[in-house]
Parts: structure tokens; sequence; C-alpha cells
């Protein structure tokens, strides 16, 4: 049985762990949600009774997949019988693969659709829309158990956004692929029309953990819900997450209240809650508190408690002022006041925003590095094989290294199987060892994965061009990378072509990291900067839920700090004939904001 002493999780942790039924447990910011999560794991993994049992943790990204995956594996617990991954990656392979058989549209065969091969179609058929300036940026689209609902909320749109995505998924399900939602939409429904599937899984899985269960879909909740409520109480839930944090409204994502909760599920499920925050210092947490839409409780309990926080708000500086003006903070906060670069972010609401912003501030301090995922010099599709055997190619095979890379290598030999390559004979260790003894003389990044796949599959004797779905995304990969990469020069970043750039983006963070508010979910650092807090674009100036949408995103934006906040609202930023005011909620927030000198 796995343990723990009582210095390792508080009270609060350790009685969720031990608790014997379903938990839903309201986890404010930094209150070791994700060490609670692990340790449940190892807790559930140790008391399997049966070899043909998994532990499934169902995370919102895959890098928090790996995260998991990783402690675990530090504790020295056995996760061999562990399952964890996206719902995404659930559905495909627990419900669609072994199943899709008894679903017309997928009885003779499916593939997910790569991201670039689905830019592409959208854009094409926003073409007829050219007048609307429609793109297939706005053509996001989420299911639901009654059919599917546009993310769009620009009304004079809408009405185009529907006849594109009513066209899109026709076009795709005549090809027999399917995106992210349809693997979603026909989960559910091969649950709902087969209920043995769900009957089965629930024998399979004991315990289902849920993470960051605010930015989970109706549809989700019942795909799981099957399992549950065919479990009949074998089966237990453990969810966890903050409902202040829950900003993907707009795609379907919400906080479910613990009465639906049961409703869906049919068990009991008792509600807890972790209060004590040890990220943040009391007078962080007691700032970004004033934008809580829940009422959860938070506790400063970590050794930054009483960190003499700087918090700046600047409603009054030009746009053109304000690069300059961040690198100073940046200068201000590495050099008086020994913060790593590494643990300062600068947050926008966009990738636009960032773009500009990271040339100047890298041209202003050439001596410090800029990371982000919007920097990344390929297409990182996570379902697309080449992205995921480019992991092999790009990483050295260092000890550290060894366990992700092994994990890696089995995900690259699933992947061919599912390709109809006969992998019998090839395992993780060998994949990885093939891979370890290739060696590229090359310095252009694309010219060295395009050389490094050619030599391991010669390796092996496999021609790409024989198998569809791999020459598919072969294709797809390159194309998208190398548009990544020609925007990225465009916006003036030097060497993005260099297979050194290539490799920084599986390294561990080593400059500043930019990121939108939405792709910071999850990350802390001890210094945030946040610009570009403007009414319109915090909230977006088409949500439907203004107040409460930009309470939650400026909730994520203070809690990702430690130590010291510092936010623009910039003046002169251009919107039509006018321009940006600073976000209301924000300017109303009367406060004894810091002057930082």
């Amino acid at each position: 049985m796995f343990t723990w002493t009582e210095h390792e999780l508080n009270d609060e942790q350790g009685k969720a762990i031990l608790a014997p039924g379903s938990i839903f447990l309201v986890a404010c910011p930094g209150s070791g949600k994700t060490r609670t999560l692990t340790y449940k794991i190892a807790y559930e993994l140790s008391r399997l009774e049966s070899d043909r049992q998994f532990v499934v943790a169902i995370t919102y990204t895959h890098r928090a997949a790996d995260e998991i995956q990783e402690r675990i594996e530090d504790l020295g617990v056995d996760a061999s019988r562990l399952w964890i991954g996206t719902i995404h990656s659930f559905c495909l392979e627990w419900i669609l693969r072994p199943y899709g058989i008894y679903e017309p549209k997928l009885a003779n065969g499916f593939r997910v659709i790569d991201q670039h091969e689905r830019e592409k179609l959208l854009e094409s058929l926003c073409t007829p829309y050219a007048a609307l300036r429609v793109t297939h940026y706005d053509c996001e689209y989420y299911v639901t158990p009654g059919g599917y609902r546009i993310g769009c909320q620009d009304a004079a749109k809408q009405e185009a956004v529907k006849s594109i995505i009513k066209e899109y998924l026709k076009t795709i399900l005549a090809n027999r692929q399917v995106d992210f939602e349809l693997i979603l939409y026909f989960a559910w429904r091969l649950m709902r029309d087969n209920p043995v599937i769900a009957v089965l899984l629930s024998k399979i899985f004991p315990m289902l953990l849920v993470d960051e269960y605010q930015d989970t879909k109706k549809i989700q909740y019942e795909i799981l819900g099957f399992i549950l409520k065919a479990g009949a109480g074998d089966s237990l839930l453990f969810m966890v997450g903050d409902p202040n944090q829950a900003i993907y409204g707009s795609l379907g994502g919400y906080a479910i209240g613990i009465e639906e909760l049961r409703s869906i599920t049919g068990i009991p499920i008792d509600e807890r809650e972790l209060s004590k925050n040890y990220r943040s210092s009391d007078r962080i947490i007691r700032y970004y508190s004033y934008f809580r839409v829940h009422g959860t409780t938070i506790k400063a309990a970590g050794k930054n408690s009483s960190y003499p926080s700087l918090i700046s708000y600047d409603n009054a500086i030009a746009s053109d002022d304000l690069a300059p003006e961040i690198a100073r903070l940046i200068r201000h906060n590495v050099e008086k006041l020994d913060v790593s670069p590494s643990n300062i972010c600068v947050l926008a609401p966009q990738w636009f925003h960032l773009a500009a912003m990271t040339r100047k501030l890298a041209v202003q301090m050439p001596e410090y590095q800029f990371d982000g995922p919007g920097m990344v010099p390929f297409a990182r599709d996570q379902e697309n094989f080449w992205y995921k055997l480019s992991r092999l190619a790009l990483t050295e095979p260092t000890p550290s290294l060894y366990v992700r890379r092994l994990r890696w290598a089995g995900e690259v030999i699933a992947d061919l199987r599912d390709a109809g390559l006969d992998v019998s004979k090839l395992s993780a260790r060998t994949l990885l060892r093939e891979c370890n003894t290739i060696g590229i003389n090359e310095t252009h990044g694309l010219t060295y994965l395009r050389s490094f796949y050619e030599a391991l599959f010669d390796r092996f004797g496999v021609a790409i061009d024989e198998f569809t779905a791999l020459r598919e995304h072969y294709d797809a990969f390159f194309e998208s990378s190398e548009a990544r990469i020609a925007r990225l020069e465009a916006e003036g970043l030097d060497g993005v072509g260099n297979v050194d750039f290539f490799r920084r983006v599986f390294q561990n963070r080593t400059g500043i990291t930019v990121s939108t508010i939405h792709g910071v979910k999850g990350a802390e650092f001890d210094v945030v900067i946040a610009y570009a807090l403007l009414e319109g674009m915090v909230p977006h100036f088409s949500d439907p839920e203004k107040v409460e949408s930009a309470k939650k995103l400026l909730y994520v934006i203070g809690s990702r700090a430690k130590k010291n906040l510092h936010l623009f609202s910039e003046s002169g930023r251009r919107r039509g004939r006018g321009t940006y005011a600073p976000t209301e909620l924000l300017a109303a927030y009367s406060y004894d904001y810091d002057k930082v000198k």
C-alpha cells in the first residue's frame, strides 16, 4: 500500500486522498492540486486488485499528463496500470478504435485530421465570406449531446460560420476523417447506443480521475458519466479543479456544480476543498481574490506568504512606450530583486499581441532569451505522428529524459500499429536505441528532421508512401512547419529555422516566457507582466458574459504570480476609428498600487 509522511501532504490533501468514495475537490490556486492528484493516483494504483484493472487520469493537456506521469514514477510507484492523457486520447484509445465498427460513419476506418489540414479546409470554405472577414479563427465549434454549437460570438458572422461548419463536417466525414470534437461526439454516441461498452469499461476502471474539471464540456462529463453509472458505485470518481478559472466557456467548458455532477454520474459524491495556497504572497492572493466569481477559500501558507510583493498598474502609458517599460520592469526584477529570467512571464490576451512585443523585447534585451508556445518553429500537433516522432529526433538520450523518451517511443509504436505496420518485433527500447544511433550533420531544422525520418524508416525497411495516413500527416507536418517558420521570420525572429532552435522546444524553460492568458493556465512564475488589458480584449468584445469573463481572466493572471505582478492597460491601441479603453472592471478597482522606480 502506498503511504506518505505528514510532511508530504497537509490535512486537507491527505483526507481527500484517503476518502473511501468519490470526491469533488475544489482547489484554490497554488494549493498543491497536482501533488494531491499524483498521490491519489499512486494510492489507487497500489490498491488495484486485478492485473486487468487500470487507473484512468484525464488531464486537460498532454503537458500535464507528462508531468503527472513523471511524478508518479519519481515516487517509485509501478505505473504500468495507469492510463493518463487527454479526454480525446482516452476516447480514441478506449472507445473509437476498439468499438468504432459499431458506428456506421466510422465502420470503414477513420483518421484524425491534421490541424494544418483542418485550417486549410476551413480557410477555403471561408473564401465566399471574405466581405465579412470570416477566417478559420472564427470557425471554432464544440459538440454537445444535442448537436454542435459555434464558438463565434460575433452576430454579424454567425450565419456564415454556421454554413461553413456544416460544409466542413460534411467534407471531413466524406473523407473518413474526424477532428477533436467529432472524437467526443462519436465516443458519446457509441456509449449511448451500446451500453455494454460502458459496462465493460466500468469493470476495467475502478477509479477515474479528472484534472481541471472547470474546463470540461457537457459531453465529456456525460461520456465519463456513462461509465460511472454502469459501474453502479464500483467505479469511483476523483475530480479536481477551480471554478474561478473556467475561462473556456466559448468552447463549451464550464465548472459543473455538485448536484448536476451527481445526476450525470448517478453516484454519491462528497465535496471537499483545498484552501491553502503555497505559491503566492498574501498580498498577491488578497489582490486577485477581489476577482473571484465563486467564493472559494484561499489562505496564504507557503514560504512566499509574507513576501513584500510589488503590484503595479499603469493605464496611462502609450502603446508605443510599452515595450521599453516592460523591458525596464524585467531588468528591475532580475537585477534589483534577484529574480531568474526563467521565472518571469509576459502575458497578453492573444498571440498577435505577443508577436510584435516579443520581437521588440528581443531587440532591446539581446542578453535574454524568450520562450513560448507561439515561438515553436514547427507544427505542434499532438495527434500528428511526425510531431510525436520529432520528440525522439530532437531530444538527447540523457538519463533524466529516459523514462519520458521511452513513453514517447511507445506512443510512436502504437501509431505505427494503427497505420497498418507490423510492429510485433519492435519494442520501445529497440526504437529508442535505433533513434539514438542516428547521426545527422545538418543545421537546418526541417532538413534535419526529413533526414532523420528517412534514416529511421530505411533501417526498418518501410516506405511511408505505402501508408496513406503516414504520408498525409508527413505532408501536413512539413507544409505547416514551413509556414510557421516563414511567419516567425517575417516577424523578425532570427534563427528559427536552425535545428538548435527546434531542440529548444523540448528543453526545460530557460528564458522569459511569453504566452496568452489561456496558454499560461497551470503555470506559475515569480513575476507576471500582463498588458493589453483593454475593454474588448479582456473581456472579448463579443463575450456575452463580459463582467464574469473579465473577472476569471484577471483572476487567472493574478494567481500565476508568486511575488510581483505588473499590469498594463496601455493607451492609443487602435480600434476601428477610435482606441481601446482600459478593462472597466480593472479600472474600477480601487487599489493602492506600487510605483516601481
